[in-house]
């Protein structure tokens, strides 16, 4: 039942640790897969020749014999596995020849005995199983398996545990999910059997976190079921430590003082220019910061026109963000007196802490905050830009463009590229904030605080890891709804099968759980850095789709081809258009023209085709969404086209007719200016490449789908 089941794995568990083992044998394999109703084949446990041919004589069939030991973990490598056994001389003879076997792989495994197996029947071999995730935790896997898992690794991951619907949607998360739904002649398998099984692991491991690893390898999936032929259970070597949470409430307190300060103090200040204290200081004024600015300098009475004060703790009042520009090895006792002044938030420029290998100097400051309640942002950082509050707390180039992108770094040298793209593009930001070595703050305080500001519409992140998997995704499914999250995670091609005990471990590298975990959680993950940014400031511009149906308008029939292809290559759908909508376009386009979609007016077409055509895309409610192929001639300038489709756009949006637009303008040097004059005016336009429009316009798709905004495909 399912009550007791937990009492009965928790004993066995239990003594296989008594017994120093990590490994558990095939029978107590099967004692936690039938506490789980996870579905193994009935089976028993030879312990000489004898029992072995009695054994198989009740399964009425071929059966497979396998060595049971817990020094031998990988049966078939050591010889242990013999499939299709039957009759008595065939079972001693297979038993005989797994014995020895095992002593020559081994000579000093102990050996429990042979496991009698009955023969499942021929299905479709897949995987289930389960890792414990050094970022994420516990992270169930299904994919093809038997011999195929190691050769196509086609693996998708979730978090553990998953419901039923969750399980489920796995199966079509693969390369070859259409495999499952039968192909040549074949039955398609029992769906709701395999994610039983799925759904079953992720329980058994997220009630028992000293579970490292689950293989069910292979399952073999039928029409009538889904059956564990081998079951592999390996426990843990070293006890999970638990980081520190904050509530959601504490995170949006606290966060609320560092990014909408009233009073902020710069610990080592300094009217030395050249360094980084007279950097943030001049910063912090130049940039206008409203509120009160309180430089600390043990030698200096007056710094750049404000009065400095020996100590944090001579400062009057309160204070809600203390900016540290002192050397690491200073940072520990100064910290202290901000403890005690009761500052909640510390911004910690200096770097020479974890980076540079002072693991203990990093301890040191974050067991300082702990114990007085201080969120600590850094260290290792370039600072944080608070545009909103007309805050820059950083000692590199100031940025004051207001808008609604929120963006942040691990890395200060991405931050500046990060600055640089804002100011070449125009685009407006809520904030730019430097992670660093992320010792107390990270993407999950950032994300819970931009999911709530008013002033933030789009949240973009440069990550290099997460500290706490879980509490990101949290934070995202609890964003996502809102405001889109776009994440670039570095290290794609990072070490990922890492040593391990089963098959699951050895598929789940980093990469493949980051990919499927932030899908999961509705993050729009982006492959480089322009992509990244791009997609922050496309995203606020462009309007929900309301349906899948794309219709490209093209000039050039060139542009078109390759528009399409790039509709295709980002999961999106070209309209099928119906004949009354065809017509309707033919009747704008000359004859040697095409309908159809895309829709092409040809080059030499004057402004009125162009305006009579878009007219007619945003019109249609059929018509979700509108790529826009421009080629330059001097029948239609570029200006001319970039104001007609932006008069025509802004009219529709005026009546309440809002769609996506997007545009690629192939052309000379003037195109440009046009791309610029489409992006502030609501349509997403890109000179020179057909890619990138639509790149952005499949961004915008993710998000509404994740967000329950649009239905179908995820």
């Amino acid at each position: 039942m399912a009550e007791d089941r937990i009492p009965r794995v928790r004993a066995l568990l239990d003594a296989v640790r008594a017994e120093g083992r990590t490994a558990l044998t095939a029978p107590e394999g099967k004692v936690v897969a039938d506490a789980y109703g996870i579905a193994v084949p009935g089976e028993e446990l030879a312990t000489d020749v004898e029992e072995a041919v009695a054994y198989a004589a009740r399964f009425a069939g071929p059966v497979v014999m396998k060595i049971v030991s817990p020094d031998i973990l990988h049966k078939t490598d050591a010889g242990g596995v013999v499939v299709g056994v039957e009759g008595a001389a065939d079972v001693r003879a297979a038993f005989h020849e797994i014995v020895a076997n095992a002593r020559a792989y081994d000579a000093d495994a102990r050996i429990t005995g042979v496991q009698i197996q009955e023969l499942l029947p021929k299905g479709q071999e897949v995987i289930v199983g389960a890792v414990t995730d050094p970022t994420f935790g516990k992270v169930v896997a299904f994919g093809l398996g038997g011999v195929l898992v190691e050769v196509l690794k086609d693996v998708t991951f979730r978090l553990a545990p998953v419901d039923a619907d969750e399980a489920l949607s796995m199966l079509d998360s693969i390369r070859a999910a259409e495999i499952l739904r039968g192909v040549r002649g074949q039955a398609a398998v029992d769906r709701w059997a395999v994610a039983e099984q799925i759904r079953r692991v992720s329980e058994l491991v997220a009630e028992f976190p000293e579970i490292a690893e689950v293989d069910l390898n292979p399952v073999i999936a039928t029409a009538e079921g889904a059956v564990a032929a081998d079951i592999r259970v390996i426990l843990s070597d070293t006890p999970v430590k638990e980081r520190r949470r904050y509530t959601r409430a504490e995170i949006l307190t606290s966060m609320r003082r560092l990014m909408e300060p009233v009073s902020v103090a710069v610990i080592g200040a300094s009217n030395e220019q050249g360094k980084i204290g007279n950097s943030v200081m001049r910063n912090l004024i130049d940039g206008g910061f409203a509120g009160d600015i309180h430089p600390v300098n043990p030698r200096a009475d007056d710094i750049l026109g404000r009065k400095a004060y020996r100590s944090v703790a001579d400062v009057p009042g309160d204070v809600d963000v203390a900016v540290f520009a002192i050397p690491a090895r200073f940072v520990a006792p100064a910290l202290e007196e901000v403890g005690r002044k009761r500052i909640p938030n510390a911004v910690l420029i200096p770097s020479g802490f974890a980076e540079t290998g002072e693991h203990a100097l990093q301890d040191e400051i974050v067991a300082i905050a702990e114990r007085y309640g201080v969120r600590l942002l850094g260290p290792n950082i370039y600072g944080y830009y608070s545009t909103w509050q007309d805050l820059c707390a950083t000692f590199c180039t100031p940025y004051d463009v207001k808008g609604g992108v929120a963006l942040t770094s691990q890395s200060g040298g991405i931050g500046m590229a990060v600055l640089g793209f804002a100011r070449t593009t125009r685009t407006g930001v809520s904030a730019i904030v430097g992670l660093g070595n992320k010792s107390d703050l990270d993407e999950d305080d950032l994300l819970t605080w931009f999911g709530e500001d008013p002033h933030t519409r789009c949240i973009a992140m440069h990550l290099e890891d997460l500290k706490d998997g879980r509490a990101f995704v949290e934070a995202a499914r609890a964003t996502v709804p809102k405001k889109p999250v776009v994440v670039l995670k570095a290290g794609r091609t990072a070490a990922g099968a890492r040593a391990a005990g089963s098959h699951t471990g050895a598929l789940a590298g980093d990469d493949a759980v980051y990919d499927d975990i932030l899908r999961q959680a509705g993050v729009i993950r982006a492959p480089g850095l322009t992509e990244m940014l791009e997609y922050a400031r496309a995203l606020p511009v462009l309007p929900t789709p309301k349906g899948d149906n794309i219709v490209i308008i093209t000039g050039a029939g060139g542009s078109g081809v390759l528009l399409s292809d790039a509709v295709t290559d980002n999961g999106l759908t070209l309209m099928e258009i119906p004949p009354d909508l065809d017509a309707s376009f033919r009747e704008f386009i000359p004859p040697f023209g095409a309908a159809g979609n895309p829709v092409d007016i040809t080059g030499g077409e004057p402004p009125s085709t162009y305006e009579a055509t878009i007219r007619l895309g945003l019109e249609d409610p059929r018509i979700h969404a509108l790529v826009l192929g421009y080629w330059h001639t001097i029948v239609t300038p570029p200006m001319v086209f970039a104001e007609l489709t932006a008069r025509v756009v802004a009219e529709f949006r005026a009546r309440g007719v809002e769609k996506p637009v997007v545009a690629s303008l192939a052309g000379d040097v003037e195109v440009e200016e046009a791309c610029q004059y489409l992006y502030e005016r609501g349509v997403v336009a890109y000179p020179y490449t057909t890619e990138r429009p639509v790149e952005v316009l499949g961004a915008k798709y993710r998000w509404a789908r994740a967000a329950g905004l649009l239905g179908g495909r995820s």
